[in-house]
Parts: C-alpha cells; sequence; structure tokens
C-alpha cells in the first residue's frame, strides 16, 4: 500500500465576499513518490487549495495534514512552494537568495542550487532584475527544488514562458524527484507537462471531479490528459 503523504478532509474555503465555496467538501488522499497535476479552469480552486496547503490561508472548516502534521511549523519544514507570483527581491543578487534560503531552510542543498545555476549558464553574482522571464523563473524553480522536502508544491510553473524555458523547466523538476516525495503541479498548460505526470486531479467549482493516473485516463478514454480535460471542461 502506498504512504499516504497528504490528507485532505471535508476541506472548504468561502471567502467572506462570497456565498459560493472556493474549495467545497475536498477529501483527497496524495502518496508519496507521484508526479500530480492538479487541473481545473481558471476560478475552479487550484490556488486557494494550493495556499491553504501551505498555511497562506485558513480553511472555513476541515483539515489538512501532511506528513500526519496539520498545516503549520512542522509542514512549511516539510513543503517546497513555487507559488504562481515572484515573491524575491528583484534588486537582490542570486548568491545572496541562495544564502537566505540555505539560513531559512535545514534542507537546502547550496551545492545543488550552485551545480544547477552552473548548469544554466547563469551568474549567481547578479541580480535578479538583470534577468530574462524566462531566467528569472528558472532561479526561482532552482531555489524550489533544491530542498530536499516531502511535497513540492508548483503553481504555475511553466507560465509565461518559452518552450526552451518550459523544457528546462521540466527537465529541472524531473531531475529533482525523488522516490520518497511528490510534486503538485498546477497549470493549463496540460500538453507541455502530462508526459511526466502519473496522476491527475480535475477540480472544477472547488469540488474534485476526478482523481486518477494518467494511463487510466488513456486507457479508459482513449484519449491524452489534454484531449479528455477539454472534454469535460468543454475548452
Amino acid at each position: 500500500m502506498e504512504e499516504c503523504l497528504v490528507n485532505i478532509q471535508h476541506l472548504t474555503k468561502i471567502y467572506d465576499n462570497n456565498h459560493y465555496p472556493a474549495v467545497n467538501e475536498m477529501n483527497l488522499m496524495l502518496p508519496r513518490g507521484k508526479i500530480i497535476g492538479l487541473l481545473g479552469p481558471n476560478g475552479s480552486g487550484k490556488t486557494t487549495l494550493i495556499k491553504m496547503m501551505n498555511g497562506l490561508l485558513r480553511p472555513t472548516y476541515g483539515s489538512i495534514f501532511v506528513c500526519g502534521f496539520t498545516v503549520g511549523v512542522e509542514t512549511k519544514k516539510r513543503i517546497s512552494y513555487l507559488p504562481d507570483r515572484t515573491y524575491l527581491n528583484n534588486g537582490s543578487r542570486i548568491d545572496e537568495v541562495l544564502n537566505m534560503f540555505n539560513e531559512l531552510y535545514e534542507d537546502f542543498e547550496i551545492d545543488r542550487a550552485y551545480d544547477m545555476l552552473f548548469d544554466l549558464g547563469v551568474d549567481p553574482r547578479v541580480r535578479l532584475q538583470t534577468l530574462s522571464k524566462g531566467n528569472k523563473e528558472k532561479v526561482q524553480l532552482i531555489l524550489v527544488m533544491s530542498r530536499r522536502a516531502d511535497l513540492y508544491i508548483l503553481d504555475e510553473p511553466i507560465a509565461g514562458v518559452d518552450p526552451a524555458a518550459r523544457d528546462y523547466i521540466m527537465r529541472t523538476i524531473l531531475s529533482a524527484h525523488r522516490p520518497d516525495s511528490s510534486i503538485l503541479l498546477s497549470t493549463h498548460l496540460i500538453g507541455d507537462i502530462e508526459t511526466v505526470l502519473d496522476e491527475v486531479i480535475f477540480i472544477r467549482t472547488g469540488s474534485m471531479i476526478l482523481y486518477n493516473t494518467a494511463q487510466y485516463i488513456r486507457d479508459q478514454y482513449g484519449k491524452s490528459v489534454d484531449a479528455y480535460f477539454r472534454e469535460v471542461f468543454a475548452c
């Protein structure tokens, strides 16, 4: 039996200015060792779910357990999170940011981060503001994937970058994946990532409508995950 990494029970989030839940009575168990796609149209609740898993939003009710711990200090030690918007200071040098991560996170492997920067051909002494959008996205991913976390949560890691940058990002994700860790990957660009997905979650208006292996979808419906997603959501 696969070990449960994340256990979500009756999770619901209702924003004060909205009568309808952004996440609605969600029950979900994620195993270790998988790359899992969190897929849904805009407004489906993906980012709200991710923020609750990272302790950035408080659920209206329900619970989230990561490695057996409720969301808090212990889970932050075990989750490495790439948000959909940068939180880094553009005026900082890359080596300064690496040193900051090395001080903040006990599991940060700074030598690995420098190795990936070297492979990328980026001088760690330059400031983030001098980088192209694609290289800035790559550096942010390097920071996240250089931790030895139990769970990596990546919110739109390949949005807005060119195909070459997407290829590098996907290679980096795969190279960092370990049998005892899982990656939860939220994206609209399903066709670019579906070959690496072990499992997929479809959500609509805050509710999970499908959770199965990517291969099951291909075998059961005779379609790619991208094609089946477009059919389910008629997009």
